[in-house]
């Protein structure tokens, strides 16, 4: 997949762009480049396929509910994930207009990627990119959050029959926050790492 009218946009939206050929380039470079920093991660298959976390964690406080060490719960790192120096996620679809699409249940993330960090990264296999707003939110809404509910084992339809979101009223739904960023908000730098292979859901 060709990736130039994706980076030029987000250039122009004002996020600095950095284009790998696949996940193990990618978290070589993030490896690299961040030590002696508090790092949240927020919910992400992607960063689990690229096995970031074992690479940041060696150098880096290191804060994610995926991976919880002894006698902290799910809250406490989602929250101490918030307050870190620097944010990493995936995205749920993103735009080759520049549109990033997050879909969330507790608002962990969503909130992180929008104020309090000195910079967030975002991380995006080619098979989260769509040609257009309207399709990025087609697949956040009936590709992404259907997977997601499925791995987590929720009882909704669509992780029963993992096909479509029907915008549910289940107890369990994990839709229950969504938010698009049109531009790069202000106040903290903004990183996307694109990468030249299929990653996450």
């Amino acid at each position: 997949m060709e990736f130039t009218k994706l980076i030029n946009n987000l250039e122009s939206l004002g996020y600095t762009v950095s284009e790998f050929n696949d996940a193990e380039e990618a978290t070589k470079y993030l490896a690299n480049q961040l030590s002696d920093r508090t790092i949240g991660i927020g919910g992400s298959v992607t960063v689990e396929e690229m096995n970031l976390y074992d690479a940041l964690v060696s150098r880096n406080d290191v804060y994610w509910h995926m991976r919880l060490p002894e006698n902290m719960s799910v809250m406490e790192a989602r929250k101490r994930a918030n307050l870190s120096d620097l944010y990493i996620s995936s995205v749920n679809g993103i735009a080759e207009t520049g549109e990033i699409i997050n879909i969330d249940n507790t608002g962990n993330r969503v909130s992180a990627i929008s104020f309090g960090h000195d910079k967030v990264y975002f991380i995006v296999g080619e098979n989260k990119i769509a040609s257009s707003y309207e399709e990025a939110l087609d697949r956040a809404r009936n590709i992404a959050a259907p997977l997601n509910a499925k791995r987590l084992g929720v009882k909704t339809p669509c992780a029963i029959k993992g096909d479509k979101c029907y915008d549910c009223k289940s107890p369990q739904r994990i839709c229950r926050n969504f938010s698009v960023l049109w531009e790069k908000p202000t106040g903290s730098e903004y990183e996307v790492i694109l990468i030249h292979e299929k990653l996450g859901y």
